[in-house]
């Protein structure tokens, strides 16, 4: 997760956005960094750190007053010396599917997008975002054509589950996370795999790692290391079948092409009974022809015991370039790659009424 920061206090400076108040932020701190920061900042107990951490993540408080296990005396300190992270939520549009899309706020006034996914086997996905606009530029993605404007911290990355189940009904609960959403996660590393450390911990909202996937364009260089410092779930959008239409699609692709992102999908540390997920977004006459999946099955046959291949029909968007597939050219892909024994989905994403699907977020007046 890159160089190690020389102390604690450092590692609080680089990783939140203090800059805003001058104080650390406490939400985007893993329970055992909390911990340290107790002891060492606040000359406290270290279970006083595990007691701050349940009240913000599991309890979803959003100050220290209400914290009233906590003496009185270090509520107020808390609150003079440290700060809580988190976002703001501004609205909740449902789709007729049932599809809800959460606009966020952040404290430094952008919004952002979470989107909560009715599935077929009755749980809820939610897809989290983890930048303020992307900078990869993948040519079929709205949320491309935002220009980049932060990396969201670990706190606004988590909060955004936290807002989720505050809008949840009765008996409801997320049981999926992916991180799709606005940004490439790969690209705001250090936050990403801290928010999923928080979220994975026990004490806080408890996910499986099971349950939680990062997708990446193809970030090479950071492939391993997602494998080796969380055992989540690897996506990967692939959506091309040869390096000068990836490039034409992915321009991330002129740094690390084809070849190197099968030789790191290879080495990925796959934990046991998990399969890479191969995304590929289907666009109209452009990467959706027999010798298109011809070319992928030659691609991943090397990988096909370790990956699965979810083939996603194209979302337009205003101004979109590109067009949604025929059905018949869809099933027609699937069918080829299930002949050559890969492991094949087809996703229609959900949401598109309210701008939700896949490759529609774009924050709603992001640049407010």
């Amino acid at each position: 997760m890159g160089t190690p920061p020389d102390t604690l206090g450092d590692m609080i400076e680089a990783t939140t956005t203090e800059a805003l108040a001058g104080r650390p932020d406490l939400k985007s701190l893993t329970r055992d960094e909390l911990r340290a920061w107790m002891v060492e900042e606040a000359g406290e107990p270290a279970f006083r750190g595990d007691q701050v951490f349940r009240w913000l993540h599991a309890r979803l408080a959003r100050g220290f007053d209400g914290m009233s296990d906590l003496p009185q005396a270090l509520r107020v300190r808390l609150g003079s010396a440290a700060r809580i992270g988190g976002l703001e939520l501004e609205d909740v549009r449902v789709a007729g599917d049932g599809t809800r899309k959460l606009l966020l706020r952040t404290e430094d006034g952008h919004r952002i997008e979470s989107v909560i996914i009715p599935m077929q086997d009755g749980r809820l996905t939610q897809c989290v975002s983890s930048q303020v606009g992307c900078r990869i530029g993948c040519d079929f993605c709205y949320t491309a054509r935002m220009p980049v404007r932060k990396n969201l911290a670990a706190s606004e990355i988590a909060d955004q589950v936290l807002r989720a189940v505050e809008v949840l009904g009765e008996g409801e609960r997320i049981g999926n996370l992916v991180y799709m959403g606005m940004g490439e996660p790969l690209d705001n590393y250090d936050q990403v795999v801290r928010s999923i450390r928080i979220l994975l911990d026990r004490q806080g909202q408890d996910f499986a790692s099971r349950r939680i996937t990062v997708s990446t364009s193809g970030v090479v260089s950071r492939i391993a290391d997602l494998g080796r410092d969380v055992p989540v779930n690897l996506a990967v959008s692939l959506n091309a079948s040869h390096d000068v239409q990836r490039s034409r699609l992915i321009p991330i692709n002129k740094k690390w092409d084809i070849a190197q992102l099968m030789a790191a999908l290879e080495a990925f540390p796959l934990p046991p009974r998990r399969r890479i997920t191969v995304e590929y977004v289907l666009l109209r006459e452009v990467n959706d022809t027999p010798e298109d999946a011809r070319r992928l099955i030659a691609m991943l046959r090397g990988l096909r015991d370790r990956v699965k291949v979810n083939l996603i029909p194209f979302n337009p968007w205003p101004g979109a370039p590109y067009g949604r597939p025929e059905p018949a050219s869809v099933d027609r892909f699937g069918a080829t790659l299930r002949d050559a024994r890969f492991n094949v989905t087809i996703r229609y994403s959900k949401g598109e009424d309210i701008g939700a699907a896949c490759g529609q977020l774009d924050g709603e007046a992001v640049a407010a």
